[in-house]
């Protein structure tokens, strides 16, 4: 994982649900917020990729709404082996499980959470 330690330096992606219109909360709003706050904003697609790119230091942080365990199993436990922090988005344990994640590099971790 980075070692940044700001979010104005941070590259962070984030993904919107398959069936965005089915759900209350959409993450335009969250996304809205922290694209200003932010170096830059990647989309790929796929949150296995995305984790992994967070786990590579090639992401700051990803975070995403509406996710199942298939999607987020195997890229959470990388991020976490590289020395990221996954956790759901309150903050929890219940990112497998939760329907919500955030994973990022330690140095931007907790302002990302609070922000989120």
């Amino acid at each position: 994982v980075t070692q940044t330690t700001t979010l104005a330096d941070s590259l962070l992606a984030t993904g919107f649900a398959y069936r965005v219109g089915e759900h209350a909360d959409d993450n335009l709003d969250r996304f809205g917020h922290i694209v200003k706050e932010v170096r830059a904003m990647r989309r790929c697609g796929s949150a296995a990729i995305d984790l992994c790119f967070v786990a590579a230091g090639r992401y700051d942080g990803y975070w995403e709404l509406e996710l199942s365990p298939w999607d987020v199993a195997a890229g959470g436990l990388i991020v976490r082996e590289a020395g990221g922090v996954v956790t759901d988005m309150a903050g929890g344990d219940e990112w497998l499980f939760g329907r919500s994640l955030l994973g990022a590099a330690p140095g931007v971790y907790e302002d990302l959470l609070h922000r989120l």
